[in-house]
């Protein structure tokens, strides 16, 4: 069993930077690959980033890839997305996920664990 927190997330200005951070507990959330889904007012969720067990490969959304960072310390139980030169179509709340395999994953459905999302709003 996986437990997962994201932090607060935030209010920023278009070029701006958030960085959010997702805690998770139990014994094999670094056997488990880590992935960020985002989920805009009216649209389904969708993929934005995602880390495997170790750190070793990660892979990005499109729409991200250049400005969004994904990285993870097992030693700490967390994983983190570091969102640079924000977008207005940015906003959504933002999701935390762990798979309950140790590859990194791109599908909603290969997630098994998910946090209860936040908030991020980026104005114009």
């Amino acid at each position: 069993q996986v437990q997962l927190v994201e932090s607060e997330g935030g209010l920023a200005r278009a070029g701006g930077s958030l960085r959010l951070s997702c805690a998770g507990s139990g014994r094999t959330f670094k056997l488990n690959a880590m992935g960020w889904f985002r989920q805009a007012p009216g649209q389904e969720r969708v993929f934005v980033a995602t880390i495997n067990w170790s750190g070793s490969n990660t892979y990005y959304a499109d729409s991200v890839k250049g400005r969004f960072t994904i990285s993870r310390d097992n030693t700490e139980n967390a994983v983190y997305l570091q969102m640079n030169s924000l977008k207005p179509e940015d906003t959504a709340v933002y999701y935390c996920a762990a798979s309950s395999g140790g590859s990194a994953q791109t599908r909603p459905l290969a997630y098994t664990y998910w946090g209860r999302g936040t908030q991020v709003t980026v104005s114009s």
